[in-house]
C-alpha cells in the first residue's frame, strides 16, 4: 500500500514538473524562445514518462550547446559608411579604447578583422572590406570572405547603396543568408536639415525622404524592396535600432538567441527587460536540470561555499546588465556624479552587505521572502528550487532594476545638458 501511495506522489509531482515546464515555456513568445520548439517537446516528454535523468541530459545538451555556439556577425560597406562606429556600439567599446575598432580615417578595412564581445565570450563581429573595395565580383568576394561561417550580413551605407552592394544581397540571398541594409548617420541628415530650414523642420518628412531615395535605388535594380534601417551609432534608441534587433533576435536559431540578447546595449527599459527574461528562461532550465526539492529551504544559514557562489552569481548578472562597479564609473563620470552617489540609488550592491543586528543569511533571507510575496511567481509554479537558484532569481531581478534606474539617471542628464541654457548648436550635433 506505500508503494502504491509512493507511486502516486511521484506521478502527481511529475504532473506538476511537466504542467510548470508546459505552462513556463508557453507564455514565452516563440521568437524569444532560447530553446526550440522540438527542444521544449522532448523535455516534456521525458517528464510526462517520469524520466527526469533523459530530461536533465536534454537540458545539460541544451547549456552547453547555448554556451558554447559561436556567434558570428558581418559587417560590410564602402568607405566612410560608418562600419567601425557601428561596430563599436554594438560592442559597447569607445572609440579611443586599446580594442575598439579605428574610426575616422580612409578605408582601413582592407582585410577581415575580428571583434570580440568584450562580455560574450563566443559572440564575433567580423570588419569585412567593401565589396567594392577589393574589386571582386560578388560571388568571388563571399568565397573571399568564408560567408559560410556567419549567421547575417550588414550592410552598411551613410550616403546610398552601390551596385556592388546591392548585387552582393542578391547573391547572398542565392546562397541563402540573411542580410539587412543599415543607412548609418542618418542623425547627422536630420541635424544638417534642423540647422538649415528651422521653421519648415519635419523629420519625420526627412527620414521617409531618405527611405524612399534607397527604394527607389531599389527598384531601379530589380530588387525586392527590402526593409532599410535608419540608424545613428552615437545614439541607437533613436531611430530603427530596436527595429533592426527585434528582427536579428527573430531570425537567429534558438540556440543563439540567449548570447546574443545578453550582448545587446542597456538603449531602452525594452532592452533590459529583454536580458530579463532571456537570463530568467536560462535560470530557469538550470534549475530544472540540478532537479526540485520538495519544500522550500527555510532554514536561515548560508555556508561559505554558498555565499562564495552568490558572490559570484551577483557580480555575473551585475556585469551582463551593465552595473559592475566598471560600468558605474564611466556611468559617473559620464553624469558628472560620484560612483557613490550612483550606488545609493541601486538594491544590488548592498544585497551582499552585512545589516545591523542582522546576520549576511538572516539579511538575504528578508529580502528573498520580501521577493517572494511580491513575485509569487516562483511559489505560484509549484515548483520548488534549491536556495542558491532562489536567491539568483532575486539578484536578476534587483540588477534589472538597478539598469533601468542607471537609463532613467542617463537620461535625465542628458535632458539637462541639451536642453540647458547654455546648450549650443554645436552640442547637440551627435
Amino acid at each position: 500500500m506505500g508503494q502504491v501511495n509512493s507511486d502516486a506522489s511521484k506521478k502527481e509531482d511529475n504532473g506538476d514538473l511537466v504542467s510548470s515546464f508546459t505552462d513556463y515555456f508557453k507564455k514565452i513568445k516563440a521568437e524569444n524562445k532560447i530553446i526550440s520548439p522540438e527542444t521544449i517537446h522532448s523535455i516534456e516528454l521525458h517528464l510526462k514518462n517520469g524520466n527526469i535523468q533523459g530530461a536533465n541530459s536534454i537540458i545539460r545538451d541544451v547549456l552547453k550547446n547555448i554556451d558554447n555556439v559561436p556567434i558570428n556577425i558581418a559587417v560590410t560597406g564602402e568607405s566612410g559608411a560608418g562600419k567601425s562606429s557601428f561596430i563599436n556600439a554594438l560592442r559597447e567599446v569607445a572609440h579611443d579604447e586599446a580594442d575598439a575598432a579605428e574610426v575616422g580615417v580612409v578605408e582601413t578595412t582592407m582585410k577581415i578583422t575580428s571583434y570580440k564581445h568584450p562580455k560574450i565570450k563566443n559572440l564575433n563581429i567580423w570588419d569585412l572590406p567593401g565589396v567594392g573595395t577589393l574589386k571582386f565580383p560578388p560571388k568571388d568576394y563571399l568565397k573571399k570572405v568564408e560567408f559560410q561561417k556567419y549567421d547575417f550580413f550588414i550592410i552598411a551605407s551613410a550616403t546610398r547603396f552601390t551596385k556592388h552592394e546591392i548585387d552582393l544581397a542578391k547573391v547572398i540571398t542565392l546562397m541563402k543568408k540573411n542580410y539587412y541594409f543599415v543607412r548609418t548617420k542618418v542623425d547627422f541628415d536630420v541635424d544638417n536639415e534642423k540647422k538649415c530650414k528651422p521653421r519648415t523642420f519635419d523629420r519625420e518628412k526627412i527620414l521617409q525622404r531618405i527611405r524612399n531615395s534607397y527604394l527607389d535605388t531599389f527598384r531601379e535594380n530589380k530588387i525586392d524592396e527590402p526593409q532599410i534601417f535608419l540608424i545613428s551609432n552615437h545614439n541607437l534608441s533613436d531611430y530603427d535600432f530596436p527595429s533592426l534587433v527585434d528582427i536579428l533576435i527573430k531570425d537567429l536559431p534558438a540556440q543563439k538567441r540567449h548570447n546574443f540578447m545578453l550582448s545587446l546595449p542597456n538603449i531602452t527599459e525594452a532592452a533590459i527587460q529583454m536580458k530579463y527574461k532571456t537570463s530568467k528562461q536560462l535560470l530557469w532550465l538550470e534549475a530544472l536540470k540540478e532537479g526540485v526539492l520538495a519544500a522550500f529551504p527555510v532554514l536561515k544559514s548560508i555556508n561559505n561555499s554558498e555565499l562564495e557562489k552568490l558572490k559570484a552569481n551577483l557580480n555575473h548578472y551585475q556585469t551582463l546588465f551593465g552595473v559592475d562597479d566598471k560600468s558605474l564609473e564611466l556611468i559617473a563620470k559620464d553624469c558628472q556624479v560620484p560612483v557613490e552617489k550612483l550606488k545609493e540609488k541601486l538594491k544590488s550592491h548592498s544585497l551582499l552587505t552585512n545589516k545591523e543586528n542582522e546576520t549576511l543569511g538572516e539579511y538575504l533571507f528578508n529580502c528573498l521572502e520580501s521577493f517572494l510575496s511580491v513575485s509569487g511567481g516562483l511559489l505560484a509554479t509549484g515548483l520548488y528550487f534549491g536556495k542558491i537558484f532562489y536567491f539568483q532569481f532575486l539578484f536578476l531581478d534587483a540588477v534589472t532594476e538597478d539598469a533601468k534606474v542607471l537609463l532613467r539617471e542617463a537620461y535625465s542628464k542628458e535632458y539637462l545638458k541639451f536642453n540647458s541654457p547654455t546648450a549650443t548648436d554645436h552640442d547637440n550635433i551627435k
